[in-house]
């Protein structure tokens, strides 16, 4: 009779899920004992940065990635990493080492008490098995749970002890079950929406990272230029949905309800596809909508449909709804919008470099299908005006603005992604969450190029003193890091570019590697 082990590889397998994240320690020493050999083992230093590889795995690969972590410590570690898989729908398929069964009840070293509850509300599924027999049931479960509309993480804590035990006559029924999601909105329905993009007389479009991450940016398109209409990517997005070079492109609404109201000011019907209703940041309140507008909001997820505080929804398959809508969309007699103007070059300082300058020399070198990982929060309306993304996949954020994404995530997309070249642009606070990702990046030879942006401090949190009038709070500034030396001992050649003829030299370089390279950008605030 097979093993619970042989089963669940078994299971792995099937699903096409044979790359694993993780930070082991003894409890999952019996599940990664006899470790195939075609299964890749992807080691983080810190469980954060174990989450965040396969969080930008996940993303880019659009199937499942499976996190393998260490109790209740590991649990704890990954979390803040959670925080951003949980808010973009990541397929994270997350296993913790349990102690082994005799030992929890007497909460001996490395004992997760109650082990479901930990991770919530950032999963979710959270299960323990009752049995050994029920582990590779309740892994099927796990991995079509994440897969399944709206994705996201989940968790299944594992005692150490029930890998050995055997599985059950009927273990082997989970391996290939396969569960498909069909969600199609209604033929009424779609006449309504269909009815009232027609009808209206300045309807706007606002674009969210489910269009990007169902593949719909095509659809999008075509949608958008038939009714000649407008389009905003929705705040804080962690996805590109529409090439931001297309003439219908306005640019990323402001996360604040008032700067939202202010940009949509004039249209009478809003529709928000693929985004939440709305992911507000800064606190700015004001009118939810302008005055004479309606909203629709077309998503894949009840529970956003159901939080919003305005307009009406309807929950489907964003692909399939776009891709049913459009025969009933008439081409419109309104005049293209004009596609917005290039802005002009920024002045750099002495030593130091603007960062919309470093984003035009970005611009003009990477190669027009490159997958960028943003996580500089000070500089995203300056990337978007300036760094042209037109291929569907080319962009990545944290979409909880949780720190400690951008390295790891960077990391996971190349792999997911081998033949596209993978550029991080990461500020050095940020960095600094999760600098031993280089490690990984060294060892497994993943050649993205790392671009960060050194200005010495919080940018992000400088801007927000600035708006709540608060300019005596202490911990804004990291000074005096030196990230070429820090990437030089973890194993990553890395260049100094403070200058545009550095940066040039630097990125050609970068681009031209089989192995990661990390640029070390001097910039002025923002």
């Amino acid at each position: 009779m097979p093993s619970v082990h042989a089963v669940t590889y078994s299971l792995l397998r099937h699903q096409g899920i044979t790359t694993v994240f993780g930070n082991p320690g003894s409890n999952e020493l019996p599940f990664l004992k006899g470790f195939p050999e075609d299964f890749r083992y992807v080691l983080g230093l810190h469980e954060g940065v174990v989450a965040g590889m396969a969080d930008g795995y996940a993303l880019a690969s659009g199937r499942p990635a499976f996190i393998n972590l260490h109790a209740a410590a590991g649990t704890g570690n990954a979390m803040g990493a959670l925080t951003n898989a949980w808010y973009s729908h990541s397929p994270l398929v997350i296993t913790a080492g349990q102690q082994a069964r005799s030992m929890i009840g007497v909460e001996s070293m490395l004992a997760n008490v109650d082990a479901p509850q930990l991770p919530k509300p950032l999963v979710k599924w959270s299960y323990e098995p009752a049995c050994p027999e029920d582990v590779p049931r309740a892994l099927s479960q796990a991995i079509h749970s994440a897969s399944l509309p709206p994705r996201g993480p989940v968790y299944v804590s594992i005692p150490h002890d029930d890998w050995d035990r055997e599985a059950g006559d009927d273990a082997a029924l989970v391996i290939e079950r396969e569960i498909a999601h069909a969600g199609v909105p209604s033929f009424e329905q779609l006449e309504r929406l269909a009815q009232r993009l027609n009808a209206a007389e300045n309807p706007v479009l606002v674009l969210g990272p489910e269009v990007d991450a169902r593949q719909a940016n095509g659809l999008a398109v075509e949608l958008a230029e038939r009714l000649c209409l407008p389009v905003w990517v929705a705040p804080s997005a962690s996805r590109c949905p529409f090439p931001n070079r297309h003439p219908c492109f306005r640019g990323v609404l402001p996360a604040a309800i008032a700067g939202i109201t202010v940009h949509l000011e004039g249209h009478d019907l809003i529709v928000v596809v693929g985004a939440p209703v709305f992911r507000y940041h800064k606190y700015a309140p004001g009118r939810y909508l302008p005055e004479g507008a309606g909203l629709v909001h077309v998503t894949g997820d009840a529970n956003e449909a159901a939080r919003a505080p305005m307009g009406d929804a309807l929950v489907g398959d964003v692909h399939a709804t776009l891709e049913a809508l459009l025969p009933r969309i008439e081409q419109s007699a309104r005049a293209m919008p004009e596609t917005l103007p290039r802005p002009a070059a920024a002045e750099d300082g002495e030593g130091r470099l603007a960062p919309a300058n470093v984003f035009d020399t970005l611009d003009m070198l990477a190669p027009e299908d490159a997958i960028y990982v943003k996580e500089s929060t000070s500089t995203v309306e300056i990337f978007w005006e300036r760094v042209g993304m037109r291929e569907p996949g080319s962009y990545f954020f944290p979409a909880a603005g949780g720190l400690g994404f951008g390295l790891p995530a960077a990391l996971g997309v190349q792999l997911a992604q081998p033949r596209r070249q993978v550029i991080g642009v990461i500020g050095d606070g940020s960095a600094s969450y999760a600098i031993t990702a280089l490690w990984s990046a060294a060892q497994y030879r993943i050649p993205a190029v790392l671009i960060i942006l050194k200005n010495g401090t919080y940018g992000a949190l400088r801007g927000f003193a600035r708006h709540m009038k608060v300019d005596d709070a202490p911990g804004l500034d990291v000074p005096d890091i030196d990230f070429c030396a820090l990437a030089r001992g973890y194993g990553v050649e890395a260049r100094l570019a403070d200058t545009h003829e550095a940066l040039v030299q630097a990125l050609q370089e970068g681009f031209a590697m089989d192995l990661p390279l990390l640029i070390e950008v001097p910039t002025l605030p923002t």
